[in-house]
């Protein structure tokens, strides 16, 4: 948001369900020049978007003349059935730009990023890369090329999609099981997140509650802070790090800090 509106955007929040984005419930009052959207795993609420609202998408933003940005910041962990075809793939306008990380994949600290654009991006981007100074060294990039082409990268991804998964279904299950009528949690279909959404009736401040798992060394992030409007309580909780070990003190804290429903 913070850089989006640094750049003079206007921001209209756009509904979300369990298929994704709805371009239908989009305001016909003002047309969109860019539209930002992570497909694969919404982010924060982990919903991927259905066929129907990605070819619907598409169609808006071509009649429009918008730029669809698909970040799609973690496509590679999808653990239920065939993932959905990009937008970028499906785009016959020439209206997606896509982007996509390493980070996720592999280490925050990689720092390396790509982007598949239309051609008439291309030199405009060229030009903000250059102008930017934030150009990764070529050594490492060398390096990356040589993970990719010897077949590393993919061999990777296909242990830790077992790893994360296994890890997903776990903490999803823990938490489930415990629930009693204080949060629900979101899809556990893919991603490296998970939403807990906290019972909108008990009025729990999340940022509150964010604030006292971190006291425990918790790293959570509180949800209402991701929304537009309006906003929705809940915790995003990270999946890759979620041992055993790591679930039980995160269930543990949870039960002692969020109160049974009355």
């Amino acid at each position: 948001q913070a850089l989006l509106r640094r750049a003079g955007a206007t921001l209209v929040p756009v509904p979300v369900d369990d298929e994704g984005l709805d371009p239908a419930r989009a305001p016909q009052a003002s047309p969109p020049r860019l539209i930002h959207v992570t497909p694969s795993h919404q982010y924060p609420a982990g919903a991927a978007m259905s066929l129907s609202r990605r070819l619907a998408l598409l169609d808006r933003a071509s009649s429009h003349g918008a730029l669809i940005v698909e970040d799609d910041y973690d496509s590679e962990f999808h653990y239920a059935g065939r993932p959905l075809a990009s937008l970028q793939g499906l785009d016959d306008a020439g209206c997606v730009a896509y982007l996509g990380t390493f980070s996720k994949v592999l280490a925050p600290g990689l720092r390396v990023a790509y982007a598949i654009v239309p051609p008439r991006l291309v030199a405009p981007m060229r030009a903000a890369v250059r102008l930017s100074g934030g150009m990764v060294p070529v050594h490492v990039q060398a390096a990356m090329a040589d993970f990719l082409a010897e077949g590393h990268l993919n061999a990777h991804v296909r242990r830790m999609r077992k790893v994360y998964h296994q890890r997903m279904l776990d903490l999803a299950g823990r938490l489930t099981g415990m629930a009693r009528g204080r949060w629900q949690i979101g899809p556990v279909d893919g991603g490296l997140q998970l939403a807990l959404w906290l019972d909108p009736l008990a009025g729990q401040d999340d940022a509150a509650l964010a604030q006292a798992l971190h006291e425990h060394g918790l790293g959570v992030m509180p949800l209402s802070q991701l929304f537009l409007s309006p906003p929705r309580a809940g915790l995003l909780l990270g999946v890759a790090t979620a041992t055993p070990q790591a679930i039980d003190r995160l269930a543990t804290a949870l039960d002692r800090l969020v109160p049974l429903p009355a």
